[in-house]
């Protein structure tokens, strides 16, 4: 049989092909609104509501002193390097240092106190910034030097850093509760879990008189960087 359209006669082929022509482009035009919404989301998600998401960064150099002669302190400052890729402000509520001899096995732990670059003349005028959490807008970064002390008087061994040769590190960075982001919106809010970075620095040599003036450097063994974010 044949239909009418506009005063054509139209047989069955032409009836399917015209079907099958306005189905295909219904589909098309479908599937390409589908990825545009899925787009949008994506962007929606990425540039707000993604979590914080925070990366830390230590130089291959850092900075060890000991310079009060029968006690336990004990001074290392890193330059940490911080960065947020997630969309949500995010902050570093504390950071936390282990430091191990590999040679006796003993954990001596160190907490971020102060700011800034470390020397006896400067330790003498109290010429530091207190150490506070630190905030970080989404996709930002900021690096600070930050001077670690020891973790009060009952810290052992007196003095963990002497012996030349290398020692192990660990640098843990605790951010604050999330309050953001989508688990914001599903309401899972809770602590986030703290990010750490492990790395070895060798002791080039020993002389306490260095502590007089400054400090004495401890390098990376393959004097590279480490990173969290890097492969173990």
């Amino acid at each position: 049989m044949t239909q009418l359209r506009s005063g054509v006669p139209q047989d069955a082929a032409d009836i399917t092909t015209d079907n099958a022509r306005h189905f295909s482009g219904g589909m098309a035009a479908t599937l390409l609104s589908a990825v545009a919404v899925l787009f949008s989301g994506f962007s929606l998600w990425d540039t707000t509501l993604k979590s914080a998401d925070l990366r830390v960064y230590v130089p291959r150099v850092i900075y060890y002193a000991a310079p009060y002669t029968n006690t336990n302190f004990e001074m290392i400052s890193i330059p940490v390097t911080l960065s947020n890729e997630g969309a949500q402000t995010g902050t570093a509520l504390h950071m936390d240092l282990a430091v191990t001899d590999p040679r006796t096995k003993q954990t001596k732990h160190f907490y971020a106190a102060e700011l800034g670059v470390w020397s006896m003349e400067r330790t003498r005028t109290r010429s530091y910034t207190g150490f506070a959490p630190l905030p970080l807008e989404g996709r930002s970064s900021r690096t600070e030097q930050i001077i670690f002390y020891t973790r009060g008087e009952e810290e052992k061994p007196e003095q963990i850093i002497r012996e030349v040769g290398p020692y192990e590190f660990t640098l843990t960075v605790t951010p604050a509760r999330e309050t953001g982001g989508l688990g914001s919106l599903l309401g899972q809010q809770g602590p986030a879990k703290p990010i750490s970075v492990s790395f070895e620095r060798v002791l080039p040599f020993y002389d306490a008189r260095a502590f007089e003036n400054g400090t004495i450097f401890m390098h990376a063994k393959d004097w590279t960087s480490s990173s969290n974010t890097a492969p173990e």
